[in-house]
């Protein structure tokens, strides 16, 4: 758990996420798409047993699915649904500027 909030911290964008998961590479385009640089955990891709570990704890945070869990400012943001939520209502671009992910 504290390797989950340390590396959640590293960036005001962190996105855990597997390289062949389609709702990852979605939620990571989005971000991409507005100038942001998230930093991009790829669970799939860390030394044997860390993702795996990495995964366990972001399902104790409340990530359900687990893969994509979105960080912004360090705080849990949630996956795929929160996050295009807050793009519908208007929130998630105002919330980067906030934790200055956007400058624009």
């Amino acid at each position: 758990m504290e390797q989950v909030t340390s590396m959640a911290a590293e960036r005001p964008v962190v996105i855990f996420s597997k390289s062949t998961c389609p709702m990852s590479f979605t939620v990571e385009s989005l971000f991409l798409e507005f100038g942001v640089n998230p930093a991009i955990h790829d669970l799939d891709q860390l030394p044997s047993g860390w993702g795996h570990e990495i995964e366990n704890a972001l399902s104790r945070l409340g990530c359900n699915p687990s893969i994509p869990a979105v960080f912004i400012g360090g705080k849990l943001v949630g996956g795929t649904n929160e996050v295009m939520s807050l793009h519908l209502k208007r929130s998630l671009i105002p919330m980067l500027k906030r934790v200055g992910a956007l400058w624009v």
